[in-house]
């Protein structure tokens, strides 16, 4: 079986020669044998993915071309992979913006970046510290500007672009729809990715809706959380407008030829943040709707939560995910037969091992947890073995082997 093929038996349910593994490279560090070099003649020592495309900044160049590199050199090591598009939004073109910087002080210890908005329905502001430290090799970097959707800008916020309930109306002209141009850049990227995909044997999956994770990017962690609390209607335009904007985007992406699954970040939904009574009034109805307009043109929807899914993975499942990214036995401390509940009832689960037991170096548990996971989610024909959640620049290679080599020997 192709990895297409194989990846798809799992998302539907049907069996395979085995059960698929696949990873995400989030700066992943890589043995000189599996490395390339690009056309200036640099090497390429860290992996990474075009679903960061729009929201990280990296510390080396990554492009197209990269990604399908790193399929091959997955599939020369009989590892699974897929190739990744994220879906661009648009801005009014009535806005502008101006980026300052204010130096520190004695009383403040970091310079912080500025940008100011300007939009139809008023100014906006959005400050962040530039807190300068030192990044090792592999790592994502701090912007120089201000950018609106960015993990970093949250614990470094000194004003977040939404700060109070009449922030809200001005989002809708910074997180638009995909206008002419987006759409047109999106179909030549999934002309490339098509062909490639159709040619290897791979699928390909469109990471087109932020939810949950815009409103945490837009006012943190507290603020949003505090707001559903304090302004719950301010709240719900919030997520309406986000959602708007995510549904244009899984629209475009699922009436695309060549892509086969639309997948919702979820990373700030998750237990730590919401209680499932927030969740249930704010967000299930909203991905139910989005799911639906992938089931539409025949798209699987697939959804990333890595906390809560004991509680959280029937809600979801209920909304219409047919692909539920991560089952975790680590962090979520997650039981696998209560994961194995959730495959045996329709969703696809991912997952089964995670990152911190390969950074761990331990490798009777890492050989421990793959053929547990296996044993237990295997015969559901639903579970794709992967490290949750992804491979970073601190994960030790020989991990990575002795992961493939124990999944080898149970498959």
């Amino acid at each position: 079986m192709t990895s297409k093929e194989r990846i798809l038996a799992a998302w539907n349910g049907q069996p395979a020669d085995h059960v698929p593994l696949t990873t995400w490279c989030f700066g992943l560090h890589v043995p000189p044998e599996l490395r390339w070099k690009k056309a200036d003649g640099r090497d390429v020592p860290y992996w990474n993915s075009l679903r960061m495309e729009h929201i990280h900044a990296l510390p080396q160049p990554w492009d197209l071309q990269d990604d399908f590199n790193r399929v091959l050199a997955w599939r020369s090591l009989g590892v699974d992979d897929l190739l990744e598009v994220s879906v661009p939004w648009s801005a009014d073109p009535e806005v502008t913006w101006q980026d300052t910087m204010t130096p520190a002080s004695q009383d403040r210890s970091h310079p912080v970046l500025v940008r100011d908005y300007s939009t139809p329905s008023g100014p906006l502001r959005h400050a962040v510290r530039k807190t300068s430290e030192e990044y090792e090799e592999g790592w994502v970097v701090q912007p120089d500007t201000v950018q609106l959707f960015e993990d970093l800008n949250i614990p470094r916020a000194v004003e977040h672009a939404v700060s109070s309930p009449e922030d809200v109306p001005k989002i809708r002209h910074l997180f638009a729809p995909p206008d002419a141009a987006a759409r047109a850049w999106f179909d030549r990227r999934m002309t490339r990715v098509h062909s490639f995909a159709e040619e290897r044997g791979v699928p390909v999956q469109a990471w087109a809706a932020f939810g949950m994770d815009a409103v945490v990017w837009l006012a943190g962690a507290e603020g949003a959380v505090m707001m559903a609390l304090d302004a719950p209607a301010s709240f719900a335009r919030l997520m309406d407008i986000v959602t708007e904007t995510d549904a244009a985007r899984v629209e475009l992406a699922a009436s695309t030829p060549g892509v086969d699954m639309v997948v919702q970040r979820g990373w700030y939904s998750g237990m730590d943040f919401w209680s499932p009574q927030l969740l249930d009034t704010f967000l299930f109805p909203r991905i139910a709707k989005l799911a639906s307009l992938a089931h539409k043109h025949a798209k699987k929807y697939a959804y990333v939560v890595t906390t809560g899914v004991d509680l959280l993975g029937p809600r979801l499942a209920d909304a219409g995910v047919d692909v539920l990214y991560f089952v975790d036995p680590v962090q979520d401390r997650l039981s696998l037969e209560r994961a194995r509940e959730l495959a045996e009832n329709g969703m696809c689960v991912v997952g089964g091992t995670n990152t911190v037991s390969l950074t761990s170096g331990d490798k009777e548990r890492i050989r421990d947890e793959v053929r547990q996971a296996i044993d237990v989610l295997g015969p559901t024909h639903r579970f794709v073995l992967h490290p949750v959640d992804a491979l970073l620049p601190d994960t030790p290679w020989q991990s990575v082997e002795e992961l493939i080599a124990a999944w080898r020997d149970c498959r």
